[in-house]
């Protein structure tokens, strides 16, 4: 699988086996692993920015998708993409 872009959307499987569009809106390398952040794209359409939930997938080698594992690399991973964000405001 090629290298994950900003803005791509592309459609994920809950545990449900439910399928939901999602749209990602960044990517972050932690430790050579990358993490991306996406949010579901009928979000997007139907709420301001303040109501977007947003989530983050881990890509292994093979450019498949996981949940993050543990609290503490969510909260290394959160950490990085709101420091991602942050600069992204201050360019805006």
């Amino acid at each position: 699988m090629e290298k994950i872009e900003v803005g791509e959307i592309f459609t994920i499987s809950d545990e449900n086996d439910q399928e939901e569009e999602v749209e990602v809106l960044a990517t972050v390398d932690i430790d050579g692993i990358e993490y991306i952040a996406v949010c579901f794209v009928e979000d997007v359409q139907e709420d301001s920015e303040e109501d977007i939930d947003i989530f983050f997938l881990k890509v292994d080698e093979d450019g498949d998708l996981s949940a993050l594992e543990s609290d503490e690399e969510f909260d290394k991973v959160s950490a990085a993409f709101e420091e991602v964000f942050e600069e992204e405001d201050l360019e805006d």
